[in-house]
């Protein structure tokens, strides 16, 4: 599940190097637990005899657990206790999940999907995913999350995905292993998901392309690609069309793919209502490729209707343009080399659509951060420190918010799965409308690998994800509910009276139109703003997109808004419609659907 990117040391996931790797790493770095063999194990072992041999302990207590939950509990009230949550926004709630949310993705309904794979682990000191397993074991789980339903096992419904009979050789259908598979979403508010795991050789690459209906929550599985993907990314086009990009091929780890898909295919029309359900749809290839040789690049389609791609290597710049199916070269990176798991996102640009990229994190040692405007990189304002496998969010004021991170890949600062971390990643940090960045309030756990963050329609953001950080903290290890979800209110939440948005269109939108959305406290808005949701893993997300739309005429109750000029500016999709007051204090979002020809 965890393959290590990094050209010098062996890889996460990998049973065999990866495994002693970590387990050297553990012994030099924490004391080994031991007890005595029995006299039933001594007399078994020839030539032991009355020799005092232990044996270590490969378990991992919960006693442990607990312990740690309390600590960390203890230390984020105290560390927070310093803050005002009006100037630096306070985490709030804290409560289990059932799945380990590896992968997330806000639906127009207001619920939140959460997919990842079934643990074939339950100590954290070891690997949890069934990267290298092939049969039955290597299955993929998900669950719909309804924020209005509260905290409870009852908030969260199971939504396996399709059971598949893989071909691995085992004849073991189970339910499809989408983990570490793309995702964005299609303009009928579906999302497409697109590779997985189809087990051994260090992460091999599946086929798979499925479609999830938010409406009756439902999986749809679509026709194999053409090639295995393990690790890709996704973007959706400004047409609605899904580019699936990268991705480690049905060989297995080590060969990546070039090949460049978008779903559906092109002479087969991009859904785009609730109706229109695919069902066996066919992707097609592109006629240009893509040769990333590292993982999950960062993908945006900007406003002048291209794709960006940020690839993690820092030669890797290249712009996709859908029309033509070229690639273009773009400048190198500035900072040179490689970059682990970090996040991107494509900064706001007032009412016509995101023209640049801030590319953040993904370097423990560099605390800068880049953007590419204007066809070339520019070095932005740093960070407090370096960090990778973090989450940056636009909110819906402009300001920025990065969350999660950690030293590396599987590594909190004291060795390879040693769950004991530096606790200075669970610090937020806060970027203003002016470009400076401030430390905020921690986070409960120091969440890393696999972490995720989504900003809720009522301006709230969920935590989510790290598997190793949630097992390791878990008060009831058997109890099923083995992921985690913690709430952070920013500080627009703790500023006064929110504006109201009672009503929005209920039909689509068409781009440039204008649109009548009605408010009980008219005088208190002068912004309103676009925010696409957000689907992201692995520190990527392709679909975070910030608008602003212009308030053309007030009347009473009433404002006229206008729409984004093109599917350039905004691809077809739901977006979520904020009012805000003069501080930036947001209403609670309303869903609006933009629709070509609408």
């Amino acid at each position: 599940m965890s393959p290590n990117r990094s050209r010098t040391r062996p890889r996460a996931g990998r049973p065999g190097v990866r495994a002693a790797w970590g387990a050297v790493l553990a012994l030099g770095t924490t004391a080994a637990l031991t007890a005595p063999l029995t006299t039933a194990s001594a007399a078994s072992d020839p030539g032991t005899g009355d020799r005092d041999v232990r044996a270590v302990q490969t378990d991992y207590p919960q006693t442990t657990r607990t312990a740690r939950l309390k600590m960390l509990t203890d230390t984020q009230a105290q560390g927070n206790a310093k803050f005002d949550p009006a100037k630096f926004g306070q985490f709030t709630d804290y409560f289990s999940s059932p799945d380990f949310a590896a992968h997330v993705a806000l639906l127009p309904t207001g619920k939140v999907l959460l997919f990842s794979f079934e643990s074939v682990e339950d100590n954290p000191q070891k690997e949890p995913a069934p990267t290298d397993v092939i049969g039955s074991r290597n299955a993929g789980r998900a669950y719909v999350w309804d924020p209005a339903a509260g905290e409870g096992p009852a908030a969260f419904k199971a939504v396996p995905p399709p059971v598949v009979d893989m071909p691995d050789g085992t004849n073991e259908p189970r339910p499809a292993p989408f983990f570490c598979a793309g995702h964005s979403y299609l303009p009928n508010g579906m999302v497409g998901v697109f590779g997985g795991n189809l087990g051994g050789n260090g992460g091999t690459g599946a086929k798979l392309a499925l479609v999830f209906d938010p409406w009756t929550e439902t999986w749809h599985q679509q026709k194999d690609l053409s090639v295995g993907r393990w690790y890709p990314t996704v973007v959706t086009d400004a047409e609605g069309r899904q580019v699936i990009m990268s991705g480690q091929s049905e060989l297995g780890w080590g060969t990546p793919t070039p090949v460049i898909e978008q779903f559906p295919a092109k002479n087969t029309p991009v859904p785009l209502t609730k109706g229109q359900v695919p069902d066996g749809v066919a992707a097609d290839r592109w006629k240009s490729d893509a040769p990333y040789r590292m993982d999950y690049p960062h993908l945006f389609s900007l406003n002048d209707g291209k794709i960006y791609g940020f690839g993690r290597d820092a030669d890797q710049e290249w712009r996709f343009d859908p029309a033509t199916q070229t690639r273009t070269q773009l400048p190198d990176r500035p900072d040179g080399g490689l970059r682990n798991y970090g996040s991107a996102i494509a900064l706001p640009n007032g009412t016509q659509g995101p023209d640049s990229v801030l590319i953040l994190g993904g370097n423990r040692n560099d605390p800068n951060t880049y953007r590419f405007s204007g066809g070339a990189w520019h070095k932005d304002t740093p960070r407090a420190f370096g960090r990778t496998q973090d989450d940056t969010l636009i909110l819906p004021d402009s300001t920025l918010l990065t969350v999660n991170g950690s030293y590396d890949i599987r590594n909190y600062g004291n060795g390879d799965y040693n769950p004991n971390a530096d606790l200075k990643y669970r610090q937020i940090e806060l970027r203003d409308t002016a470009g400076k960045w401030t430390l905020g309030p921690s986070q409960r756990l120091p969440r890393g690998y696999h972490s995720n963050a989504v900003i809720l329609p009522d301006g709230r953001i969920m935590v989510t994800g790290d598997e190793l950080q949630q097992i390791a903290n878990n008060p009831d290890i058997t109890s099923g509910m083995n992921g985690t979800i913690e709430i952070y209110e920013p500080a627009y939440l703790h500023q006064g009276a929110r504006p109201t948005l009672t009503r929005v269109p209920t039909g689509a939108v068409g781009y440039g139109s204008s649109m009548k959305v009605t408010t009980t406290t008219p005088g208190q808005v002068s912004r309103a703003v676009l925010m696409a949701p957000i689907t992201s893993t692995h520190a990527v997300d392709t679909s975070q997109r910030h608008l602003d739309l212009e308030i053309t005429a007030r009347s009473g109750n009433q404002l006229t808004l206008k729409a984004p000029p093109s599917a350039n500016a905004a691809p077809p999709g739901y977006y979520m419609l904020f009012l805000l007051d003069a501080k930036g204090v947001p209403s609670v979002a309303k869903w609006v659907k933009l629709t070509p020809g609408s």
